[in-house]
């Protein structure tokens, strides 16, 4: 872990200090107070090494942990929005405040789209609005080969997403990241309203989205 032979990758070496990974969720209720700490805490109180402390709550917890990295600086971050091919994912999980799908434990999962909106966009202006809006949109859907959606455009599924630009923000955090975005009005998938004046309508129509513009290679 402190030196990756040529080839391979550590993470804890790429973070550059224990104290950028955060411990976000456990399944042991016994580890429950590690939670919110960072590896480089929790190594300190325990008296051991951050390699140590590592295996020995995998082996605690049976479980590989999740954790959030901070290995991206802000500069590195504004960069990236910047550039015009680069579109916008979260890499999170579809859950919800409350329900069977259990508690969320990372931030992206319901903020991810109003942050780039409300904090890069007007907040910061690190690109226009128009241009965010593409990247989350008509963007992917090309990348995708998605050629019915992603568009604003007759024949196309309606897929709609109606925001105030000036309240539209994230809430969540990593200490409470169960915190729905505000400033969406409305959402119409496949032409149906499922979000009507910020509250769910009970709709559910969507459906599995394939790719229709490409082949699949032999």
């Amino acid at each position: 872990m402190r030196h990756p032979p040529a080839g391979t990758s550590s993470r804890l070496a790429a973070v550059g200090s224990p104290d950028n990974i955060l411990i976000l969720a456990v399944k042991t209720d016994a580890l429950k107070p590690i939670v919110g700490k960072t590896l480089g805490q929790i190594a300190r109180e325990r008296g051991t090494s951050p390699e140590d402390t590592i295996i020995d709550l995998v082996l605690q917890d049976a479980s590989r942990l999740q954790v959030a990295y901070f290995m991206i600086p802000e500069a590195g971050v504004r960069r990236a929005l910047t550039l015009p091919w680069v579109s916008f994912g979260s890499d999170g999980g579809s859950v919800t405040v409350d329900g069977p799908t259990g508690p969320a434990a990372h931030p992206r999962e319901f903020g991810t789209f109003a942050r780039v909106l409300g904090h890069y966009v007007r907040d910061e202006k690190v690109l226009p609005l128009a241009e965010a809006v593409r990247r989350m949109s008509g963007l992917p859907a090309a990348n995708l080969g998605l050629t019915d959606r992603g568009l604003l455009k007759v024949g196309y599924f309606a897929d709609v997403v109606v925001f105030d630009p000036r309240t539209v923000a994230d809430t969540a955090t990593y200490e409470s990241p169960r915190q729905y975005a505000v400033g969406v009005r409305d959402v119409f998938v496949n032409g149906v309203q499922v979000l009507a004046d910020g509250q769910h309508t009970g709709a559910t129509p969507g459906r599995v989205v394939k790719n229709t513009a490409r082949k699949a290679a032999p």
